[in-house]
This record gives structure tokens, sequence and C-alpha cells, in this order.
């Protein structure tokens, strides 16, 4: 099994990245929430990996965080009807933060804005996963929440993207904002920094 891949990156695209290793390139399906945080052409990159074995292909997919890693492999052997490519545009949309949070919080009408993902599919989501995440199986630093405990989530990054919902971004646009502000502040950032950073657009 493939869990990592490390090398140089020689291309990328919005959902492709290709990582050079001992002379040989990789090509690695990524999701735009990992997209964001490739560094430049030429620049090493170490991607948490999942390969997944078909009778036509043979497909690697990468994540920049173990988390993301885990959360899509959990999408395609937890939840019936998902396969890798609706899994890869779940993750693409929301950050596996909102999307926990989603599923904790039995919030169907925003997983249901992910690409692929209708009503029932959301529904599905919920059911099949909110107690495997309510157990704490992908162990999550960032979020905390059961499903009989919605209180305010505790990180920087999601209390940036309460507030920015409260001061009127739709979810999936905070959660956008607010991811786009981490990258650029970096992991410590306060919850303050990322608002401001939201804001400011640059």
């Amino acid at each position: 099994m493939i869990v990592s891949i490390e090398g140089v990156l020689t291309e990328s695209s919005l959902l492709r990245a290709v990582v050079e290793t001992g002379g040989i390139g990789y090509e690695v399906q990524v999701p735009l929430t990992t997209t964001e945080k490739l560094p430049a052409i030429g620049q090493k990159v170490r991607l948490h990996t999942l390969a997944v074995y078909r009778e036509d292909a043979q497909l690697l997919f990468g994540f920049a965080t173990r988390q993301e890693r885990d959360f899509f492999r959990l999408l395609v052997e937890k939840v019936s009807g998902i396969g890798p490519k609706t899994a890869l545009s779940i993750l693409s949309k929301l950050s596996v933060q909102m999307l926990e949070q989603a599923i904790l919080q039995s919030d169907v009408a925003l997983l249901s804005k992910c690409p692929g993902i209708g009503k029932k599919t959301a529904e599905r989501l919920v059911v099949e996963l909110r107690d495997y995440l309510s157990r704490g199986a992908l162990a999550s630093p960032s979020i905390s929440l059961s499903p009989a405990d919605t209180a305010a989530p505790t990180s920087p990054f999601a209390d940036a993207v309460a507030a920015l919902v409260a001061l009127g971004f739709k979810p999936a646009d905070a959660d956008k904002a607010a991811r786009k502000a981490q990258n650029q502040l970096g992991a410590e950032a306060t919850s303050e920094q990322l608002i401001r950073k939201a804001f400011s657009g640059s």
C-alpha cells in the first residue's frame, strides 16, 4: 500500500499533480483543498496517498494532510454509492473540518451543495458516518463536536468560519475564505487574524 509520496512537483492543475521521485513521475489525483496548498512547480512536495486499483485503471489519490486522506478513505469505504471521483469532489468543495461538523450536526442542506451530492446522498452521509465520527474515528484535532454537543467549534479555523457565516458569508464561501487565509498565514494563525485576512481577500 502506497501511503505517501515525496518528490519534486513537476506539473499541477486543479485536480491533478505530477510528483517525480526516483526518476519516475507519478500522476496523483488531488482535491482543490490540496491544490490550494501545493508549492510552486520545481519545489519539493509530500502528499499522503491512497491507491485505488481497478480492472481498467490504477489511480493514486493525494492529500495535503493525513486527515484528508483518511476522510477520503472513509467516504469511499463506508458510504454506499460514493466512489473516488465523488469523494474527491466533496473534499474539493469543503474542508474536512466543515464536512465533519456538517455530518455531526446533520446539516443535509450544506452537504447537498457538494458536487455530485443530492439530498438523498447527503442524508446517507449523515446516517452512515455520524456515529463513526462521534467516536473520534479520525482523531481530528480541530473539531470536537458530537451529536449531543453542538456548541461552537473550538479551533481558530472553525471559529473563523462560524464568524464569517454570522457576518453574511455562505458556509461554503466562509470555509473557502478561511482555508485561503490559513494557507497564507499558517496553521498558528488566530481566528481574528483569519477573519481579517478573509475580509481583505488578498
